[in-house]
């Protein structure tokens, strides 16, 4: 299994699949969060933020997770993943591959800002400082059309989102 999640900055994907991998330590089952913020460092330091460019990323991404799939390991792709398309073409390429919404409401986000990146993006067009291409504020992020499962951040609390994903993945292993 392949778990590709999609959500905004700042909406908990990293910190949820922190927490299943912690939680499935202890039962056997191996988990590999393939962080987006990580993977940009190395693996993808030669991408942008060009539509073009975010699909490369999500399909270097895709591949190794198909690559620690192999190996019963279940990684968990924790991007944006802004675009519709290229979740459909992972879920085509790839065998066993589910879409999770991290779906967190753009007042929260821009309250819990953890990066900064909201500040920056809603500064004004004059300041050098200002983010031009942060999805959801001055770039598009389209709603999957239909996930396999969708958590709500800023509905429930961390431990209430991550006993939902625990129990997600626990369905499938």
């Amino acid at each position: 299994m392949i778990i590709q999640f999609c959500g905004l900055s700042g909406s908990g994907k990293t910190s949820l699949a922190q927490m299943a991998k912690e939680h499935f330590e202890k039962t056997g089952i191996n988990i590999e969060v393939i962080d987006g913020d990580e993977y940009r460092k190395l693996l993808c330091a030669d991408l942008g933020f060009t539509k073009q460019d975010r699909n490369t990323n999500i399909r270097r991404l895709a591949f190794v997770a198909s690559r620690l799939a192999k190996y019963n390991i279940v990684p968990i792709i924790c991007a944006i993943n802004p675009y519709e398309a290229i979740r459909q073409e992972v879920r085509s390429r790839y065998p066993d591959v589910k879409t999770i919404y991290i779906k967190c409401n753009l007042k929260e986000l821009i309250r819990r800002d953890t990066k900064g990146l909201y500040a920056r993006s809603l500064l004004p067009d004059t300041d050098r400082n200002k983010l031009s291409n942060l999805s959801g504020i001055n770039d598009v992020f389209e709603i999957p059309a239909d996930p396999d499962l969708i958590i709500e951040t800023d509905l429930e609390t961390i431990f209430e989102s991550s006993e939902k994903l625990i129990r997600f993945i626990k369905t499938f292993k």
